[in-house]
């Protein structure tokens, strides 16, 4: 289920209750992980461990550097998938423009469920990052 994943470090990451802080998962860990991915977990609940994978610097905001590692990593890291600068930077300004309602440049929590609460295929779109 992980390996192939483009996000299987941020997941583990985020499930992962370790204090050694190597991001390994407990038994404990990986239930908590297949309840949130489950169909029976809220939208909230889905939203909310969505915006912590894409948090990659655990700052509590996707900012222009979250969001580019986002693209890549949905994109694949391969040259011929990478979009050019101008591509990205055009692509980044969209998804600001449609989520940062305050405008400062970056998305927050709040934003990102409000993003998210639109998005109807949202729960279903996220199972696929898994």
């Amino acid at each position: 289920m992980l390996q192939a994943n483009p996000f299987q470090h941020r997941i583990c990451h985020v499930f992962s209750t370790s204090e050694d802080g190597d991001d390994s998962m407990s038994f404990e860990d990986f239930l908590d992980m297949l309840s949130v991915f489950s169909d029976s977990a809220t939208s909230d609940i889905k939203s909310h461990y969505a915006f912590r994978i894409f948090d990659f610097d655990d700052d509590g905001t996707l900012d222009r550097k979250d969001l580019e590692k986002l693209v890549n990593c949905l994109t694949g890291q391969g040259e011929e998938s990478r979009l050019s600068g101008a591509e990205m930077e055009q692509l980044i300004q969209n998804i600001l423009e449609e989520s940062d309602i305050d405008k400062d440049g970056t998305i927050n929590m709040s934003e990102f469920q409000h993003v998210v609460s639109r998005s109807p295929d949202f729960a279903s779109s996220f199972k696929i990052v898994l």
